[in-house]
């Protein structure tokens, strides 16, 4: 008889990381083996160890033995082999019983991926037989080939293959017997039995395990419905065959097994134990060892990281002055004492290769920008003394963790120092990270309402529930942030409708099927942070010491890119890994392509890392909200922001950066920065000693640094101790901050502050320690945004140039900048045979379009245009341009994009005409190519001069007419995707900002519901029936503008009132309100009301004299009887001479001559009035 705490070892686990497979999480795991007295479990993920180390761990942290292994897919041929008609990929469990196993185990999953996956990853028997010391096999379940063949009726080859790891493994391999109540074990285990005692296999009783508890099978039947996309009533889609596939205790497995006599069954389970005591696998984590770098000869590692620091200080400083030499000495003492002088010498290398090969590199980013010896070394480009920047925040001498230098590099370029660091350290010593993506709340909400076929408009109804049910938990629970926690707290509207059960439809609304929120929640929090994809860190890169594969699993990405099989927080704070980020940042490509242009056009060359940042003329264009284009300052929040502090000094720059965020623009710590900036609000300090340390920041702790220069002047701190206890109040250590506040008023005390005044500092710190932000990382990203600024200030076509060109695949960013260039006075000109590159680029003080931009011109033909123009000067003709190029660049679609696009219109009299003779033109071009290939020649070489024979020979039919201005900008719309030349709204230009609350641009950052008005042009509509009533229509229309496009919604009332307007190539003001279906996707609009350019006129008020309170609400009461959609604008007087006003889309008018009448009554000589069509000439309004 079983004991009732008989030990059982799990051996056959399926984890979240068997990716929506397994749905086991791995802390849970381990509790439950805890709970349950197994002394060891085991984790055999399909084909990987992703989980392998967070096993290690979290069982050695709990007493319980982590046997690491895998369950392989083994090929029974060549795993080179890809054939469809014979993959067998047999299942087969491999467990690690000591390092040697632990690297063979890396060892075979890094080549079942990297050498023979073929729809799995695979290996083969030979490669398990050079690879097989220190390894325990198992049999498997029914997919392995032992089961496989018996199901086939071929016992003797299931003997034979039995027997054929029984010679390789001996007494580690044991025959694996299950019983999940299905047929085939049940049909196939006897002659498992039989098999294993003919061989005298031990056997072992394991149950596949892919969720952790009975109750979890319809979570686990849940993600594979996600996974395989289907309907979770569907009976024919792929599901396990009953609720048996949990982590069984021995108890259980005895049920399971009630056929199997007891003696059998003992010694069954006691093998799984005996298993475990064979395991003992002993990983030294956190001590890897950083790459060899090899210095010159004559130096150490120490000394050469010694000499590169002081020789880039002379560089940096010119003279090393005492204090200086101090804060080298200090840092470089903690770096060699921390043994990170290798870690500097890998990060110097590796920089130093891009700056001396034209690589953009950024002037840093993150806590390194306070390191002097970072500068010195050239990693940052900000002095970290002129900006008050700490070491200690960057690496603290009381606080073991390794440095984290992340680089910015030309997005363009990045890759070429990632191959360098490759080639230098060997192709198996580097790769990439893999990432792991995981269910979110909203997502796992709307997966399961999608599997259960509730409808997407009550899938995404009740998902907008979950951030304030959430927001409502943080109420009582800081820390809350899921689904599941916001399920703990009464009050919400969807606790509300959980606790109630709502009932919501599902699949055919014929069948009035419904299902209830309790269901759909209870399947989200299930799944909800459950691991559902593989990814690649978007910029780590692992330098190991010694090949990948003898430290942990490597895999192939999607993109073939090498990267490891384990987390990255198991690769750089388990192993200990090196990692460096390297990150692409577009901006940095844009601001060295404009130095590069301003060289060309200008014959200067900009230090873009020297540039003063003291530059008025740049803090006077962006007082204005002048950053369009500007790094970190575009955002309308952000421009609203930059408008009411209005920087004047750099350092308001890193403190933007560092404040236009959630916390500290929720907290009032913006409010308190702009109101004392400007003098508005008294600066006071808690004490005297504080002043140096806030005034930069007006008084206002804005940075992490700051807080701990706070405990360091009154409090008597290390910079390293105040670095920690900065850490402990983000973490809200509750226990720890209350023996610190002791501590500060204590010390504080000696500095003559009372215990009140120091109590109530150290609590205004606490609350606002999570809001303040790194200054080191806000100085280096605020000298990117000053870069940016500087360049749009005093070289604005270059800058711009790069900038187009580096959006150009983004429609609504290129149109926004157009927009931009036109407002500063440089005209974009449509793409010239002549005079385009490739991409944007300046043209005598305009920016031309390149000729990438056009349609149905590949990069090829481009190459050879630019090619042929260098070499042999511009086209004359389009004759001249066909016979010089390659016939591939005369066929018909690339001179019709050509042409259409305007390419030929300086040196051709007419598209119109080009269009019309198209087919001469590319029919001479294919006579021209045939004569070349045939040594003949020109058609028009024997008659001289070649210039006078195009004129005689190659003539154009009919008038040399060119298209209306309406085709052209429909053919530049069609070829370019912008309008070039003119476009359908210039004319009322500068009206625009009299006629709308917001640019078409500005509609992203808006909330549902908020009322807009936009005017534009109609590019796009599509009308169809609605689903309840197939007689009303819904239209869908896209409008433009001169900074982009939004798609605007107009429900069957309005088509009825306003569909005529709402047509193509209509110039319409529509009002209505802000709608998103989900957050990620683009707001759209809701039609209120729709009024047509063409019919509006402006009603202006001039008020010649002071109007008292109860005047203005006459006014106001007037202008409401004749309400319409007019705009009204109020000149008034201030000041400044005369303003101009917009009156709220509230109370525009229906022009007439009777509500100016009636105004003039009311108001006698008192008010001029002024009404005007808009497309008038006269007078150019501006925006008040």
């Amino acid at each position: 008889m079983l004991g009732m705490n008989k030990p059982y070892v799990p051996l056959h686990v399926h984890s979240e990381y068997s990716l929506l497979d397994g749905a086991i999480r791995i802390k849970d795991l381990i509790n439950f083996a805890k709970e349950n007295g197994m002394p060891a479990v085991a984790l055999t993920d399909h084909g990987v160890m992703y989980g392998d180390m967070e096993l290690y761990t979290t069982a050695k942290e709990n007493g319980v033995k982590p046997i690491l292994g895998c369950e392989f897919y083994v090929h029974d041929g060549d795993i080179a082999e890809h054939n469809k008609l014979h993959n067998p990929c047999y299942h087969l469990v491999l467990l690690a019983k000591d390092k040697t196993g632990y690297a063979n185990l890396i060892k075979l999953v890094s080549d079942a991926w990297c050498k023979g996956r073929y729809v799995h990853p695979r290996i083969n028997f030979e490669m398990i037989k050079e690879h097989k010391d220190g390894l325990i096999c198992l049999s498997a379940c029914l997919g392995g080939e032992v089961l496989q063949n018996l199901l086939k009726g071929d016992k003797e080859k299931a003997f034979e293959v039995a027997k054929q790891y029984q010679d390789l493994f001996g007494e580690d391999y044991y025959i694996e017997l299950q019983d999940h109540g299905i047929d085939e074990q049940k049909r196939t285990n006897p002659d498992l039995i039989s098999i294993a005692k003919e061989l005298n296999i031990k056997m072992v009783i394991t149950n596949d395990s892919h969720y952790l508890r009975r109750e979890d099978a319809d979570m686990h039947d849940t993600l594979l419905c996600m996974q395989t996309n289907s309907d979770k009533a569907d009976p024919n889609r792929f599901h396990f065959p009953n609720n048996e596939f949990y982590v069984k205790t021995a108890e259980q497995l005895r049920d399971s097994f009630k056929w199997m006599d007891a003696e059998m069954f003992e010694e069954c389970i006691n093998n799984t134990v005996e298993i475990a005591e064979k395991c003992h696998l002993t990983l030294e984590l956190g001590k890897s060892p950083l790459p060899d770098y090899k210095v010159p000869q004559g130096y150490t590692i120490d000394s050469y990281l010694e000499y590169l620091v002081f020789e880039g200080c002379k560089k940096r400083y010119g003279e090393i002055s005492p204090a200086l030499k101090e804060r080298v000495d200090y840092e470089i003492g903690v770096i060699e004492q921390m043994g990170f002088a290798a870690y500097f010498l890998i990060t110097w290398d590796f920089i130093h290769y891009a700056k001396t090969h034209g690589i953009p590199v950024g002037p840093g980013r993150g806590s390194a920008a306070g390191s002097v010896v970072a500068y010195a070394l050239e990693i940052t480009d900000l002095d970290p003394i002129e900006h008050k920047l700490l070491f200690e925040r960057f690496l603290n001498p009381e606080r073991f963790t390794m440095p984290d230098i992340d680089i910015d590099f030309c997005i363009e370029r990045r890759g070429e120092v990632i191959d360098y660091v490759t080639q230098k350290y060997g192709e198996d010593k580097v790769c990439q990270i893999i990432t792991f993506g995981t269910y979110a709340a909203k997502a796992a909400l709307k997966g399961i309402c999608r599997i259960l076929k509730v409808p997407f408009s009550e899938s995404n109804k009740l998902a907008s529930l979950i951030d304030p049910a959430i927001e409502l938990a943080q109420a009582t629970n800081p820390k809350a942030k899921t689904l599941k926690d916001a399920m703990q707290v009464d009050g919400s509207e969807l606790k509300g409708m959980y606790d109630r059960d709502e009932q919501l439809p599902a699949g055919d609304p014929m069948e009035g099927k419904t299902v209830g929120v309790k269901q759909i929640v209870d399947l989200a929090v299930a799944i909800e942070g459950i691991k559902n994809n593989t990814g690649t860190h978007a910029a780590g890169v692992i330098i190991a010491p010694e090949p990948l594969d003898h430290i942990l699993p490597v895999q192939p990405s999607k993109d073939g890119i090498v990267q490891t099989g384990y987390p990255p927080h198991d690769v750089t704070e388990v192993l200990s890994l090196l990692k460096m980020d390297f990150l692409g940042l577009r901006n940095l490509t844009t601001i060295y392509k404009t130095v590069d242009l301003i060289k060309q056009q200008q014959g200067i060359e900009l230090q873009i890392n020297d540039i003063p940042l003291d530059d008025k003329p740049v803090y006077d264009m962006l007082m204005t909200g002048d950053t369009d284009g500007v790094f970190q300052l575009e955002s309308q929040g952000m421009k609203n922001l930059v408008k009411k502090l209005k920087p004047d000094v750099f350092e308001d720059l890193g403190a933007l950066v560092a404040l236009f965020r959630p916390g500290p623009l929720d907290s009032g710590m913006v409010t308190d920065f702009v109101e004392r900036k400007h003098g508005r609000q008294e600066i006071k300090y808690a004490h005297p000693l504080l002043e140096p340390v806030l005034k930069d920041t007006y008084g206002t702790i804005v940075y992490q640094e700051q807080i701990m220069q706070v405990f360091q002047v009154l409090a008597d701190y290390t910079l390293g101790q105040a670095d920690m206890v900065r850490r402990m109040m983000g973490k809200k250590k509750v226990d720890e901050m209350e023996k610190q506040k002791t501590k500060f008023i204590e010390r504080s005390a000696q500095h003559g502050m009372s215990s009140k005044d120091a109590e109530a500092l150290f609590n205004q710190i606490l609350a606002f320690a999570s809001y303040c932000f790194n200054r080191s990382h806000s100085a280096a990203y605020a000298f990117v945004a000053y870069q940016t600024a500087y360049l749009k200030c005093h070289y604005p076509v270059e800058y711009l140039s790069a900038l187009l060109s580096s959006v150009a695949g983004d429609q609504d960013k290129t149109q926004l900048y157009i927009e931009e260039a036109q407002k500063k006075g440089i005209k974009v000109l449509p793409p010239d045979i002549n005079h385009s590159q490739s991409t944007f680029t300046p043209d005598s003080g305009n920016i031309r379009f390149g000729l990438a931009s056009i349609k149905q011109v590949g990069e090829g033909v481009i190459e050879e245009i630019i090619k042929e123009r260098e070499a042999n000067g511009p086209f004359k003709s389009i004759y001249d341009y066909c016979k010089r190029l390659d016939s591939k660049c005369s066929n018909k679609k690339t001179l019709e994009g050509l042409i259409k696009a305007g390419a030929f219109s300086n040196i051709e009299k007419s598209r119109k005409q080009l269009m019309e003779n198209i087919d001469y033109i590319t029919a001479t071009a294919s006579k021209e190519a045939k004569a070349r290939e045939s040594g003949q020649g020109s058609l028009f070489d024997l008659l001289g001069d070649s210039s006078a024979a195009d004129d005689a020979k190659f003539q154009l039919s009919g008038s040399d007419e060119e298209y209306d201005q309406r085709q052209i900008q429909i053919y530049e719309k069609e070829f370019l995707g912008f309008y070039v030349t003119s476009h359908p709204l210039s004319t009322i230009r500068d009206k625009l900002p009299f006629l709308m609350t917001h640019k078409i641009s500005e509609l992203a950052e808006l909330s549902n519901d908020k009322v807009v008005t936009i005017c534009g042009l109609i590019t796009a509509t599509k009308q169809i029936p609605t689903k309840k009533d197939p007689t009303k229509f819904l239209r869908f229309v896209t409008v433009e503008d001169l900074s982009g496009k939004t798609d605007v919604i107009a429900f069957n009332s309005k088509i009825q009132e306003y569909g005529p307007y709402l047509e193509n190539e209509q110039r319409v003001i529509i009002s209505g309100k802000i709608n998103r279906r989900t957050d990620d996707e683009p707001p759209v609009i809701l039609v209120d009301t729709v009024k047509p350019v063409d019919n509006s006129n402006i009603f202006t008020i001039e008020l010649t004299d002071e109007f008292k309170f109860e005047e203005l609400v006459l006014l106001k009461n007037v202008l409401c009887e004749f309400q319409g959609s007019d705009p009204v604008m109020l000149k008034v007087k201030d000041d400044f001479g005369m303003s101009k006003i917009l009156a709220a889309s509230m109370f525009w008018v229906d022009s007439s001559n009777d509500l100016a009448n009636k105004l003039k009554q009311a108001f006698p000589e008192r008010l001029e009035i002024n009404i005007r069509s808009m497309d008038s000439k006269e007078e150019n309004l501006q925006a008040a």
